[in-house]
């Protein structure tokens, strides 16, 4: 009988995104709010960011959402922090509806 390697379901950085964010929470003093739900499996994802001067000053989600929808949530509050607010304003809705859109239920998501 040998013995298969099978290679991990996500990242690393998923998981350790998804077990530790570093962008979860409400965030004081938004200044624009994009909440979703994705109806096929659930999850909810608020953004919240705050506006200082034409950029993203912070950016925080919240919700209830599958690994990889918290992990992608997490990195994209990074990534637009200091970012032109005229140039994201269009690119968050799309980008946080498409972490929330996954094709099968949270429970196959996990499996």
């Amino acid at each position: 009988m040998s013995s298969v390697t099978r290679p991990a379901l996500y990242s690393e950085m998923i998981r350790e995104r998804w077990r530790r964010p570093r962008f979860r929470g409400e965030l004081p003093g938004a200044t624009a709010t994009a909440e979703d739900v994705n109806p096929l499996c659930g999850d909810r994802v608020r953004m919240q960011v705050k506006l200082d001067g034409g950029r993203v000053s912070a950016a925080r989600f919240a919700g209830d959402s599958c690994a990889i929808c918290t992990a992608s949530a997490d990195v994209l509050s990074e990534m637009i922090g200091g970012a032109r607010a005229r140039r994201r304003r269009r690119s968050v809705p799309a980008t946080s509806s498409a972490c929330c859109r996954p094709t099968c239920g949270r429970h196959a998501c996990a499996a």
